[in-house]
């Protein structure tokens, strides 16, 4: 898990980040309440993002619409930034109000939400993702937290590129070769053939016949896209499969 590093958002840029992580949980109808185009302008009425997710409880019942605050602090958040949210949804009634938390709630605002919910039972649910449940949802999303500048994680050095890119035109090559042995040798000048087939038993040395194929038609596909994609990033253009 890699250590989301929120100290370089500011508050609007955290918003940002919240409302690209919701879509990538396939939330929907995502509205950011920015109201303007400056790079900070006020959440409306403590509401920074309107959402929606389908959700269908055990009985079918199915609920849509959540309103989200997108708190960005270095320490923990208190109550006293809480109330706008919290009154917001008591006029509106959405299903859920969620917290979204760079660092963490303070104890006093945790304690300020037990008693709320004691209190006054709200007709929504509140729920709050602190820094560690935010780590948790983005583990799988580097490109995500790479396009926010959230984390230091390097990209893989030129060396290993360029060996994968060497492993995969062997396997290109390799499966091209099989199939030109099944087909009419005759004609083949025999230099080339054992030039040809010293190279196959190289390749079959280094990767294990067993794991050269034969391929599927989705494994050829995975295999020639590798190849494609890691030709890319070294310069190649697109779909240059030459072998």
């Amino acid at each position: 898990m890699h250590a989301i590093l929120f100290d370089r958002l500011t508050d609007t840029e955290f918003e940002a980040f919240c409302f690209d992580l919701l879509q990538a949980l396939d939330f929907v109808n995502i509205d950011w309440r920015k109201g303007t185009g400056l790079s900070s302008s006020p959440a409306d009425k403590g509401r920074d993002i309107v959402c929606q997710q389908l959700r269908e409880d055990v009985d079918g019942t199915k609920h849509l619409e959540t309103f989200v605050d997108c708190k960005h602090h270095t320490r923990g958040v208190p109550a006293s930034e809480l109330h706008n949210l919290l009154a917001w949804a008591q006029a509106e009634r959405p299903r859920v109000a969620l917290f979204v938390v760079s660092n963490f709630l303070s104890n006093s605002a945790k304690e300020h939400l037990e008693a709320y919910n004691k209190n006054n039972a709200p007709p929504f649910t509140i729920k709050y993702w602190e820094k560690p449940m935010l780590e948790k949802l983005t583990r799988k999303r580097l490109s995500l937290l790479r396009k926010h500048n959230l984390i230091d994680s390097p990209i893989r050095s030129v060396n290993a590129i360029l060996r994968a890119e060497e492993e995969f035109f062997n396997r290109v090559w390799y499966d091209r070769h099989q199939g030109l042995m099944q087909s009419r040798r005759e004609k083949w000048d025999k230099d080339i053939l054992a030039t040809a087939r010293n190279a196959a038993r190289r390749i079959e040395k280094k990767f294990g016949k067993k794991n050269l194929g034969p391929y599927t038609d989705f494994e050829w596909g995975m295999v020639s896209g590798k190849l494609s994609a890691l030709r890319w990033v070294l310069g190649d253009d697109w779909d240059t499969l030459d072998s």
